[in-house]
């Protein structure tokens, strides 16, 4: 196979899967979007209340969460519903998502509230974690922009756009946003958070089968860093967003 010859499914190296962000999905929610990453779906809705966590109070600061979850349908087996106990892998990835979604809002100017955006994965194609990110702000924007019109605050307390995309070497070669198929072999498996103006949040980067070494790392930083750019400019396509 050549490093630049086409996937299983006809994208280059460098494609991302076909990315769609629909808005207003959800009629009781202040913010919601279904983020679809190929034949990945995650359903984001974002609300707020009144009233922060007991360790925040009287900071005058808000407090942004999220929480996680996959429906029990969403993959080839059932899987169970998390109602006794969590997963630890669920609760990795909601952690993930607020650290992402509160490095572009400002905590003052959100005032002491609570925004939580629900992420739940209706279908698992691989990059739900990813997927969530960048469907999460899309949710959190509209919730904080009925929150301005409510004239509970006066300003959008957005300090930027974040979002997020997988990356990984599959059969020697370095590729972005893997699907499942891609993602249960990968040699080395790379998920990438990162701001419209360039910087990052975070990267989560494992050696699955193989070591790899810095030329890897840098070719797959540079396809995952693309196409958050990518990303951001859909997010700003269907919400109109200026910082």
């Amino acid at each position: 196979m050549t490093l630049d010859a086409p996937r299983h499914d006809g994208r280059a190296p460098g494609d991302l899967r076909p990315v769609t962000l629909t808005r207003n999905v959800m009629k009781n929610a202040l913010g919601s979007c279904m983020a679809e990453f190929g034949d990945t779906r995650v359903l984001c809705a974002a609300t707020i209340e009144d009233g922060v966590p007991g360790w925040r109070k009287a900071s005058h600061k808000g407090w942004v969460t999220a929480e996680y979850a996959m429906l029990p349908a969403s993959t080839s087996t059932r899987s169970r519903r998390e109602t006794r106990s969590r997963k630890g892998r669920s609760m990795e990835i909601e952690r993930l998502i607020g650290r992402s979604l509160r490095a572009v809002v400002n905590m003052q100017a959100l005032g002491e509230v609570t925004v939580t955006v629900d992420c739940d994965v209706i279908q698992a194609d691989g990059g739900t974690r990813t997927a969530s990110v960048t469907g999460a702000w899309v949710a959190l924007h509209d919730a904080l922009a009925e929150w301005v019109r409510a004239g509970r605050i006066p300003r959008l307390p957005l300090t930027g756009q974040v979002a997020a995309v997988s990356m990984g070497v599959v059969d020697g070669r370095c590729l972005l946003d893997l699907d499942y198929s891609e993602d249960g072999r990968a040699e080395v498996d790379m998920n990438l958070v990162g701001c419209a103006d360039g910087t990052l949040v975070e990267v989560q980067g494992t050696g699955e089968r193989i070591a790899f070494d810095r030329a890897q790392l840098d070719a797959l930083l540079d396809l995952g860093q693309g196409a958050v750019a990518r990303l951001c400019d859909l997010q700003t396509e269907v919400t109109g967003f200026r910082k």
